[in-house]
Order: structure tokens, then C-alpha cells, then sequence
């Protein structure tokens, strides 16, 4: 009885903070903004933080605006289809901007892997929007072994940031041993039997394939926590000539100064010499220090780094008040978030 509680997916998010509701860690983080805000003045401060994203990059905003200011160099192919699009044209856009299957399809606005999925042929993009039609992007699968998101600030008076989060990202795969099924497999691992329900609507009948010893298959190819990609803390790579890469990279965005990096690189040394980078997404405001999801992060760390967090947005915030900036209204930032909650329920249907 106790060994099947502990194999639980209760127990599993009643005693691993990673997995607990997301409304529940962020109580204490919401706590200490408003105590922030409070002392600002303001409680829409974090959206001068940056000036040139929509709402500071707290929600609504648009990614390819931003991937768009970023060198080719640095960035995937990445393809805007306009949400007039039929199937037939979409893929004749994408064709013709060099991609081909597998690629992946995103809304243009959304977070927390909001709708992202691998396509790999002109049926999985007719199942992939059965809603109403949004503007879209289709962009290159990079098969780089390394994702990594990478947290950065820079203060407005300064010339240089700094990084404050790496987080590598482990994607929720198997390895077979020649006699138990991708299900069975998939049931011995704590984080995996989280994702059954989805994985069984997604792989069908490969769920019930006996995987030969040794080989290991990925499951889901998106990095989202809430897919069951394992987030582990990467900090430990931090250093000046990282730091210098992406204050390269960020000079290049305007009215951008607290952003997370959602990229894929062939190795850590390309990564610090910045070569071979593709970056597949900036985030604003909204982005997380994912490095405090590592199983090994104490909840206790990991608030600590989340207060540090809302006092850097907050600062740069103030900066840019200070200069003439002006911070949303509370009555702009609620028409935005029913702007949002609307659009998701269309694009869903």
C-alpha cells in the first residue's frame, strides 16, 4: 500500500515542489511584488523594465517582433504566416523559405509551450489548429544535442549585463532494455507518469513498442517543464565570456533589458566562443529563472532567486520611469489580459 502511495502522482506533486500547481509556488513571489509595488507606485512597474516589448514581455507579445531584431546568425529560419493563411500556402511559404518537415509550428503570441508542436507532415499540420486562425510561426527543427535557456539583464546605465540563470533542459525520452514497453518504461519514472494521459493520445499504439536494450527515445521534443522536460540548474558555466556573447546578441534589441534566452547549440564551448547559436525565442518580464526546477533545488533557493529577480525588474523598471517612461495603466494591462484569455480560448477551440 505505501510502495503504490509513493508511486503515486499525488505523491509525486504533494511532495515534489517542481510539480506543484503553479497558482501555489507563486503565492509568496506575488506576495513580495505587491510589497514591491507598493514602494514603486506602481503596480504595472514591471512593464518599463522593457520599453520595447508589449507589456514589458509579461504576456501578448509578439515573438516574431523580437526574433526579428536578432543577427540570422544567431536564429533558426523562422517564418511568419499571417493568420489569412491556408494549409496549402503556409507550407508553400515555408518551402520556399528554405524549411522542410519536421518543423515546428507556434502561435505568434504565447508562452509556457502555449500550442507548440513538432509537424512533420501536412496532416499533423491540419491537426495542429483546429481553432480560429491566429497569426503563426514555422520554424527550423535545430537538432543541436544542447537547449538552454539563458536568463539576462542589464542595467540601462551600463554597457554590459549580466547572466543570473542557465538552465539546461533535458527532454522526457526512454532507454529501452529489450523487454518492457515504451508504457512500461514510461511508468517506472516519476516524472514520466505524469504525462501518460498526453503521451497516449499523442503515440498510440508506439506505446506499446519494445524498445531494444540501450536505445533511448525521445518522447517529447518540445523543452517545456509542464511537457515533463527535466530543467537542471547550469549556473555553473556562468562566466565573463558568456556574459560578453549575449551582450553582443542583446545590443542588437531595442528598448530590451531583462530577457531569457530559449536557445540550442552543439556544445557549451560554441556556445562561449558565440558560434552556431540558434536562439528560438526571447522572453520578457514573464521569463522564469528555470535553473530552480533542478529535482536538486531547495524551494527555499529558489525563492530567493525569484525575489532577486522582481528587485532587478523592478530597479531597471525605475531607471526607466525615471527617464520619462511611462508604465502601463492599470485599466491598458486588464483589456490586455482578456485580450490574452480570449485569444486562447479562440485558438483552442
Amino acid at each position: 500500500m505505501i510502495k503504490k502511495f509513493r508511486e503515486s502522482n499525488f505523491y509525486t506533486k504533494l511532495f515534489f515542489w517542481e510539480f506543484w500547481p503553479y497558482q501555489l509556488v507563486y503565492f509568496p513571489v506575488i506576495v513580495y511584488y505587491l510589497f514591491k509595488a507598493a514602494k514603486a507606485k506602481s503596480i504595472t512597474f514591471f512593464s518599463a523594465a522593457n520599453p520595447g516589448i508589449e507589456s514589458g514581455g509579461l504576456t501578448g507579445e509578439s515573438k516574431i517582433d523580437l526574433l526579428d531584431q536578432i543577427p540570422e546568425k544567431y536564429k533558426p529560419t523562422t517564418v511568419f504566416i499571417d493568420k489569412t493563411y491556408t494549409i496549402d500556402s503556409a507550407l508553400k511559404q515555408a518551402f520556399k523559405s528554405g524549411l522542410k518537415f519536421p518543423f515546428i509550428a507556434k502561435p505568434n503570441v504565447g508562452e509556457r509551450g502555449f500550442l507548440v508542436k513538432k509537424i512533420h507532415s501536412k496532416e499533423d499540420l491540419n491537426e495542429f489548429f483546429d481553432g480560429e486562425r491566429v497569426d503563426l510561426l514555422f520554424q527550423e527543427y535545430v537538432d543541436y544535442p544542447i537547449e538552454l535557456a539563458i536568463l539576462y539583464y542589464r542595467l540601462p546605465e551600463s554597457s554590459n549585463g549580466e547572466i543570473t540563470s542557465v538552465t539546461r533542459k533535458e527532454f522526457l525520452g526512454v532507454t529501452g532494455d529489450g523487454k518492457s514497453t515504451v508504457r512500461e518504461l514510461l511508468q517506472k519514472s516519476r516524472r514520466a507518469r505524469l504525462q501518460l494521459k498526453i503521451l497516449e493520445d499523442e503515440l498510440g499504439n508506439a506505446m506499446d513498442q519494445v524498445l531494444p536494450k540501450g536505445k533511448h527515445e525521445i518522447l517529447v521534443h518540445i523543452g517545456n517543464h509542464i511537457r515533463g522536460t527535466k530543467f537542471l540548474n547550469g549556473n555553473g558555466i556562468i562566466d565573463k565570456k558568456l556574459e560578453n556573447v549575449f551582450d553582443e546578441i542583446t545590443s542588437h534589441i531595442q528598448g530590451v533589458f531583462f530577457c531569457r534566452y530559449d536557445l540550442k547549440v552543439p556544445s557549451i564551448e560554441d556556445l562561449k566562443l558565440g558560434k552556431n547559436i540558434k536562439v528560438m525565442e526571447v522572453n520578457g518580464v514573464s521569463a522564469e529563472p528555470a535553473h530552480i526546477y533542478d529535482p536538486e533545488y531547495s524551494v527555499t533557493d529558489a525563492y530567493k532567486d525569484l525575489f532577486k529577480q522582481i528587485d532587478i525588474i523592478c530597479q531597471i523598471a525605475m531607471h526607466n520611469i525615471s527617464k520619462g517612461f511611462e508604465p502601463m495603466t492599470v485599466g491598458e494591462f486588464v483589456r490586455l489580459l482578456r485580450g490574452v484569455k480570449d485569444y486562447k480560448k479562440k485558438a483552442m477551440v
